[in-house]
């Protein structure tokens, strides 16, 4: 990392030099191992369930539950997968034992 004053204002600037790899500045991990299982598993239950339940379906707030059940079975496979509740980050939650020590 080669760091430089910027010609235009008073700070530092940082540049990537040849060989410097590209930091990642994706979502942080917030949900523990066994809680990503748990909302993979839950999930797609949830989905496969909502399927079911949704090919014999024949009135309007039937079908709408199931959708939503279906999005909700997604959502918890997706931020299971990732690692990554937006939840718990709005809340500012993060389980102790992934919690970083001062």
């Amino acid at each position: 990392m080669h760091v430089t004053l910027h010609p235009h204002t008073p700070r530092m600037v940082r540049r990537r030099t040849k060989g410097t790899p590209a930091r990642r500045h994706g979502p942080s991990v917030n949900i523990t191992p066994a809680e990503r299982t748990g909302r993979v598993v839950m999930g797609l239950a949830a989905v496969v369930v909502a399927v079911i339940l949704l090919a014999p379906a024949t009135s309007a707030l039937a079908v709408f539950l199931e959708v939503l059940l279906i999005g909700a079975g997604l959502d918890l496979v997706v931020t299971g997968a990732l690692g990554h509740c937006p939840l718990y980050a709005k809340l500012g939650h993060v389980p102790a034992s992934l919690r970083r020590p001062r």
